[in-house]
């Protein structure tokens, strides 16, 4: 009787101190024999509900997408593809302006494997992910999975954790990596009360989304119609429809035929780029350095095709072939007719298209169709509207000198863009090339270069001599100029919220206080050794031993703050609670801040690593030294974390020793109750 009182005493404070240790996923695996030497592995999971698990193919810029290793792949077996997904949803995250992808209430990850050393026995597999509601929680799972010896597969629960053999399910819930990090976009109970739907908008972002991609594609259409390959070919195929239709009901059933046939071109176009490469594919390529890479030049080539370095044509023989089709009559005479607009304006559409693919591609799904579908639209409407209404072509402005400037216009935007893709691949790599300031400087330079053009001071190789600007041209003109003007202020630390889905972020940049200094982020004139001007010019440091030499130097507590470099309940708070000027007063001048990132990614000296004695799992980078940080002292993997200490590292706050996710009045009395201690 004693021991089971024991036993249940140790449980007992076992739960008591884990309490806030949390693990909303509980996984199985199962394993299929497709063929002698095919197998499927098959991961699922059951969410908790209002929480969330991100999906492989969430894209850069935004949220860490769940990550998959099969630590013993080499010489026992290949990966045939890669993992495929079950049913997810997709937001978009305003904080980070992309659109994540996520599981709710259950995931599903196969992957098919060929196994080539027949004297393998397991399949060992380690996922990386997180799991987030108000707070985000970073996770690793291992799994060891016995090939089935015959057809009828063999299905276990995994119970994954600090050993395969871990006899307290409960520590599972302690294997904790930090290769994932917090990028829920949850309103907390805290700020709104209302509110407990764990993804951003209750409409799917998916939704908002593909309904810009239609109407930045509609108005692109618009906009090719206004260049020298099309405008002129619509009083031409106008003319055609109502002189060779018998009536007029015959020359609009044509011409309508005619623009459904335009329609179903451009869409088949994008049905073939998503169904080639696969809709989650395109989302994954398009966060990958190198097809970002690719679609900066791509993007440069279109650029340079519009501005009038050279044409992007298809061959002639296709065109002349699909215009002798275009001479059978009936149906398939306007489908081919359609098909010849669409090869012989290719120089003036196909950087437009090839733009919006791009485009279309880094967000994923059916956008490419969406894409091509609000452009087709846009671009076949006329053709339709002034065959049922002929007399409306005498209202058309001639062709001429202008429609090359729209070319040219549209060349310069290209070549804006093109360094939106640049600039991801340097993100991503953290080469520290293209920084904020210098992004901003090449738009400057592109829009002013533009200006300069509208108001013909510049000319380029296709132009026409002019004598004067128009006035439309004049107030296009301004409005570039207008648009340079405000740019100029982002190389001194302005924040250009116009185009902030553009430029890298504030921290990603030459010189944290603004060119020359003046944006004066911090109260101190030189920084402390270790430390670096944080959000709103907060002094933080990111080495728990530095900010503690210097908070000792100074004689102020500590607040700790664990963090994420994607974690966006992470960024709310410093943008909504931070910036308040009560807290930001004291966050500048009461305590001393370190942020102890849980995601960083750099490996630690191997003289530092080790195995955690909290979780048994291996301490390899700096995230993993913070996270087994906070789970050892803290008994928490929650971020975002603040914790409040001395200069011995004992809380101040003892009623509420951390706190996380919460308004500006609670957050700043946590503060000052803690400081009043100190």
């Amino acid at each position: 009787m004693k021991k089971y009182l024991i036993l249940g005493i140790s449980l007992l404070l076992f739960s008591f101190t884990h309490a806030q240790i949390l693990d909303p996923v509980k996984w199985t695996t199962k394993i299929e024999k497709k063929s002698e030497n095919t197998f499927l592995i098959s991961l699922n999971a059951i969410i908790e509900n209002e929480w969330h698990v991100y999906s492989q193919f969430t894209p850069d810029g935004g949220p860490l997408p769940l990550e998959i290793s099969f630590t013993n792949q080499k010489g026992n077996y290949n990966l045939v593809g890669k993992a495929k997904e079950g049913k997810t949803r997709t937001a978009y995250n305003d904080i980070f302006e992309v659109n994540e992808t996520f599981f709710e209430k259950k995931a599903q990850i196969t992957q098919e494997i060929s196994v080539t050393n027949k004297g393998v026995k397991t399949i060992e597999i380690v996922i990386n992910y997180q799991a987030c509601k108000e707070v985000c929680i970073n996770l690793e799972k291992k799994f060891s999975i016995a090939l089935p010896a015959n057809s009828e597969g063999a299905e276990a629960t995994t119970a994954t954790g600090i050993t395969a053999d871990s006899a307290v399910d409960s520590t599972n819930s302690l294997s904790v990596a930090s290769t994932v990090v917090d990028t829920t976009a949850v309103t907390s109970p805290a700020v709104a009360t209302s509110s407990t739907e764990n993804v951003p908008d209750e409409t799917p972002a998916t939704e908002h989304g593909l309904w810009a991609i239609f109407f930045i594609a509609f108005l692109s259409g618009f906009a090719a119609l206004l260049t020298p390959c099309v405008f002129p070919m619509i009083p031409m195929t106008v003319s055609f429809f109502t002189k060779q239709s018998k009536n007029k009901a015959t020359g609009i059933r044509n011409a309508i035929i005619y623009g459904i046939s335009i329609i179903v071109i451009y869409v088949v176009l994008g049905l073939l780029v998503t169904g080639i490469f696969g809709a989650d594919a395109l989302n994954a390529l398009s966060t990958n350095v190198w097809f970002n890479l690719i679609f900066f030049v791509l993007l440069l080539v279109f650029a340079s095709s519009f501005l009038g370095a050279f044409e992007i044509m298809l061959p002639n023989s296709w065109a002349n072939k699909v215009d002798s089709q275009a001479d059978r009559g009936g149906i398939i005479g306007i489908l081919f007719m359609a098909l010849a607009l669409a090869i012989v304006s290719f120089s003036c559409t196909g950087p437009i298209v090839g733009t919006l693919l791009v485009e279309a591609a880094s967000k994923g799904g059916i956008a490419p169709v969406i894409g091509m579908l609000g452009f087709s639209s846009a671009l076949a409407l006329p053709f339709m509207l002034f065959a049922m209404f002929p007399g409306w072509l005498n209202s058309l402005p001639k062709s001429g000198g202008w429609l090359n400037t729209v070319k040219v216009f549209l060349g310069f935007l290209e070549l804006a863009l093109a360094f939106k893709f640049l600039s991801n691949a340097d993100l991503v790599l953290q080469l520290h090339i293209l920084e904020r300031e210098v992004f901003i400087a090449i738009w400057i330079a592109i829009f002013g270069t533009l200006s300069l053009y509208l108001f013909g001071k510049i000319t380029l190789p296709h132009d026409s001599p002019i004598a004067s600007i128009s006035v439309g041209r004049l107030y296009i003109g301004l409005l570039t100029l207008i648009f340079t003007f405000y740019l100029i202020p982002g190389l001194w630390g302005a924040p250009l919220k116009l185009i902030s889905a553009f430029p890298p972020p504030m921290e990603y940049s030459e010189s944290p206080n603004g060119v020359g200094g003046s944006a004066k982020l911090t109260s101190i004139a030189v920084l402390p050794e270790g430390a670096k001007n944080g959000p709103h010019g907060i002094v933080v440091f990111d080495d728990y031993e530095s900010g503690l030499a210097y908070a000792k130097e100074v004689n102020k507590p500590i607040m700790l703050d664990f963090t994420g470099f994607a974690c966006v309940n992470c960024r709310k708070m410093e943008n909504n609670v931070w910036s308040d000027p009560k807290v930001l007063s004291i966050l500048k001048d009461k305590v001393v801040v370190i942020s102890l990132y849980v995601d960083d990614k750099r490996e630690l000296p191997k003289k530092d690593q080790f195995i955690s004695k909290s979780t048994g799992e291996e301490i390899e980078t700096i995230g993993d030294k913070w996270t087994d940080f906070m789970i050892s002292k803290y008994k928490t993997n929650t971020q975002p974390l603040y914790v409040l200490t001395d200069l011995e590292g004992n809380n101040l706050n003892t009623a509420k020793p951390t706190i996380s996710y919460v308004g500006v009045k609670e957050y700043q009395a946590w503060l000052e109750a803690g400081i009043a201690k100190f």
